[in-house]
């Protein structure tokens, strides 16, 4: 027999399983209170009452979410307390003097006056002092400017200006006080005054005079006592070798080398070869500078010594060298660099004649004009074009008073017309060095410079000619220069190991 409830029908391989009551079905149809409340049961479990209100707009699912929605927001509102405020404690409020010392005591921005920290007022334990005590002494550093006074500098520190020129001269007396580099820091101590109304007296002062000397003044009674403290310096030049890269400047530059010293390396070299075709990445330059280093440790660094380069296809060694004179950078040879010749022997002046057949003035018909004329102010310089030697000074006729010098490469240039000589024959002339001034002597219409050229003793146009000087080391000069160069080339790399 079948249970009450349950009852199975096997139909194409599916269960089924009903009430009995479902089976045999109730007399005259008739539905229980069991039987409505089954059917809610199931309707609610089967009704989704917060659907998405997104989609199915209009369908009664929709509807049915839209009164669940409406229904909790009501009976939020209907739970929710009143919005009247909470009733506390009360201070008492605070006005007047009180009002003002408790805000400055709290925390508020600037835009609202806030000044945190303001003390409060003071009460019958504080008294006044009539005065506030000075410190015994004072610590200051006074330093020296541009195209300053030693003295001056410590009148600016509050130092009388007697005492000043006293402390001045104590100083010189160790040091020349010119000589103090700008940015020298002078450290003093102001000791107690007798009352405000005079300036503290200086009890002590620090300097560094040179690198090598520090001076110091004490107050000894009413005297000064000047103290000199030598430091040992090491003058070992700094060498530095590296690849050209990318820049040849800033290749230096990143290995040490100061700004200055690079700068005369590049003009030097560029004397030599051509920066731009000779000069690759894998060049590598050599440099020696001048270089102290204080046993306190400070470092000054000076002037380019020696100049290198090796570019593979050629090796350039220069060495500033002073020779005749003149201060210019040797190759290793002995040989200086080539100095192009001056386009004018005068200054501010205008051609007026050139070179060929023209009308004399005075003479009065044509006549070969051998040279070129500069119409300057009588009294102008007049300067030798490049290196020579004096040939003639004196009166030549029609040129007046007249200078003829002759240079390398069988060359020669003849001024003329002067109104005074400044050379006498035999001497040597450097380039651009003064050998006369301009006149108006011999045939002449005016104040003017007669300039001529020749090549192997005949004259030829001026603009035919490109003067040209190089030095050239010999004997006694040469040995030294290559003494020095030995030296030189033997300081070590910096960063490396010294041999021996």
């Amino acid at each position: 027999m079948y249970q009450r409830n349950e009852i199975t029908f096997g139909q194409a391989g599916l269960t089924a399983t009903l009430s009995l009551d479902q089976v045999i079905g109730r007399p005259g149809g008739a539905r229980t209170w069991r039987d409505w409340t089954d059917d809610l049961a199931d309707h609610i479990a089967h009704s989704d009452l917060t659907p998405d209100l997104g989609a199915g707009i209009g369908t009664r699912s929709w509807f049915r979410g839209v009164a669940t929605c409406a229904s909790l927001c009501w009976l939020t509102y209907l739970l929710a307390p009143g919005l009247d405020a909470i009733p506390g404690a009360v201070t008492a409020p605070v006005s007047g003097a009180a009002w003002e010392e408790t805000r400055v005591q709290s925390i508020a921005p600037l835009a609202w006056g806030g000044d945190t920290g303001h003390r409060m007022a003071a009460n019958d334990a504080v008294v006044p002092l009539a005065s506030a005590p000075e410190r015994p002494s004072i610590d200051l550093v006074a330093t020296l400017g541009e195209g300053d006074g030693f003295s001056r500098a410590l009148e600016r520190a509050g130092v009388t200006g007697a005492e000043a020129r006293r402390v001045a001269g104590v100083v010189a007396g160790a040091a020349d006080l010119s000589e103090i580099k700008p940015g020298t820091a002078i450290r003093l101590t102001l000791g107690r005054r007798a009352n405000r109304n005079m300036a503290r007296p200086l009890d002590a002062l620090d300097v560094r005079a040179r690198l090598d000397l520090a001076l110091s003044v004490r107050r000894d009674g009413g005297a000064f006592v000047l103290r000199r403290t030598p430091i040992a310096i090491d003058n070992t030049p700094l060498r530095i070798q590296g690849l050209v890269g990318d820049s040849l400047y800033r290749s230096a530059r990143a290995a040490g080398a100061t700004p200055r010293a690079v700068e005369t390396y590049i003009r030097a070299i560029a004397g030599k070869v051509s920066l731009e075709n000779d000069v690759t990445g894998q060049a590598r330059y050599d440099l020696i500078i001048e270089r102290a280093r204080a046993a306190t440790g400070e470092v000054e660094m000076g002037k380019l010594l020696y100049a290198g380069l090796d570019t593979g296809n050629r090796r350039v060694r220069l060495l500033e060298w002073q020779a005749g004179g003149r201060t210019e950078w040797f190759e290793a040879a002995g040989v200086g660099q080539k100095r192009p010749g001056m386009t004018r022997p005068v200054s501010n002046a205008r051609q007026t004649s050139g070179f060929g057949m023209r009308f004399h003035p005075l003479l009065g018909y044509n006549r070969f004009h051998q040279g070129v004329d500069y119409a300057a102010p009588h009294g102008s310089a007049i300067y030798a074009v490049t290196d020579g030697v004096v040939q003639y000074a004196g009166w030549h006729g029609g040129h007046g008073r007249y200078v003829r010098l002759a240079h390398a490469g069988a060359l020669g240039t003849g001024y003329a017309h002067m109104s005074r000589i400044a050379v006498a024959a035999g001497a040597r002339v450097k380039q651009g060095q003064v050998i006369g001034y301009v006149g108006s002597t011999g045939l002449s219409t005016g104040p003017h410079l007669h300039f001529e050229t020749y090549r192997g003793g005949a004259v030829v146009s001026p603009g035919k000619v490109r003067f040209e000087a190089t030095s050239l080391l010999s004997g006694a000069d040469l040995a030294a220069f290559q003494s020095r160069l030995r030296n030189l080339l033997a300081v070590p790399v910096a960063g490396s190991t010294p041999k021996g």
